[in-house]
């Protein structure tokens, strides 16, 4: 009775893991391809949050990827003027906006920001980040502990490598590509 009581444990212990890892991975549709996502809740529990509430209730779906650096990385998340399904989409504007939510305070990490980390992109405040974000596109050192990282493409990142690159100088992107959807995996 005893090996079955343990082994039921181990296997119970081993599915609820399963659930919710499952739930801190993202499918992030691009025009080139699907890229999966892992988050990092145990890292930046605030920004995983935040990023998970406006991705599974369709607030990234059609945003642009408004500045895109080669070799540096693709930013995107401006929910306000970034949004190309919007009527308040404005291009121009892209980059300067956010979400009706409040800002999201830093949650400086461990994790590297390199290739294929998601970070909380942010004003000069640390503690303004809202509901923009970047994927590194390479290593970038000089971002560890200054932006919150908090996920990493685990799959798929040769669709992220495909998005369209903006001005070598400002990144800014006059024909940018958008974000399909982003939902929980």
């Amino acid at each position: 009775m005893k090996k079955i009581t343990y082994l039921f444990i181990i296997l119970f212990s081993l599915l609820t893991n399963n659930i919710f890892a499952q739930n801190n991975h993202m499918i992030l549709k691009l025009t080139y391809g699907d890229v999966e996502i892992e988050l990092y809740p145990d890292k930046a529990p605030n920004h995983v949050k935040r990023f998970k509430e406006l991705a599974d209730s369709g607030k990234y779906d059609g945003v642009v990827f408004h500045r895109v650096i080669e070799g540096f990385m693709a930013q995107s998340g401006d929910v306000k003027y970034g949004n190309s399904n919007s009527p308040e989409f404005n291009l121009s504007l892209a980059g300067t906006g956010g979400s009706e939510l409040p800002n999201v305070k830093a949650e400086f990490t461990d994790i590297a920001h390199t290739r294929g980390v998601l970070s909380a992109a942010r004003s000069a405040d640390p503690d303004s980040a809202n509901s923009q974000f970047f994927i590194c596109f390479d290593s970038a050192p000089h971002l560890d502990r200054q932006y919150s990282a908090f996920g990493k493409v685990i799959k798929g990142m040769e669709f992220v490598d495909m998005i369209k690159k903006g001005d070598p100088n400002s990144g800014a992107v006059s024909d940018p590509d958008k974000i399909i959807s982003i939902k929980s995996k």
